[in-house]
C-alpha cells in the first residue's frame, strides 16, 4: 500500500468516481490516487483485467483515466487541481484525432 511521507500542506480536492480525495497541490493525479489507496486506474475492456500506474513516469499508459471529461490521459504526467473530476476508463478511447488505439 502506499502512503504520504508527510502531511498534506498545501491541500486540493479531486473526485474519483464518487470518492472525495484530498491531494497536495502539486501531486500529480496518479500520485493523489495511489496516497489515497486507489490502485486501479482502468481496464482494458468492460469487465476485463483492471489496470494501475506501472511506470509513472509517461511510458507505459497503464495509468490512463478520463479527466474533467477527456479520455486517454496518463494520471501520472497531470497535476491536480481543485475541483478536478476523475474517471475509471475502460480500454482506450477514440481522443477525436482520428487515431484509434
Amino acid at each position: 500500500m502506499f502512503k504520504r511521507l508527510r502531511p498534506i500542506d498545501k491541500p486540493v480536492e479531486i473526485r474519483f468516481e464518487d470518492r472525495l480525495i484530498s491531494a497536495e497541490e502539486g501531486d500529480t493525479v496518479a500520485a493523489a490516487l495511489l496516497g489515497a489507496g486507489v490502485i486501479l486506474f482502468r481496464e482494458l475492456a468492460p469487465g476485463d483485467t483492471k489496470r494501475g500506474p506501472y511506470c509513472m513516469i509517461g511510458n507505459c499508459f497503464e495509468c490512463l483515466v478520463e479527466i474533467d471529461g477527456e479520455a486517454n490521459r496518463q494520471a501520472c504526467q497531470h497535476r491536480v487541481r481543485d475541483g478536478m473530476q476523475v474517471r475509471m476508463q475502460s480500454g482506450f478511447r477514440n481522443s477525436g484525432n482520428g487515431d484509434e488505439s
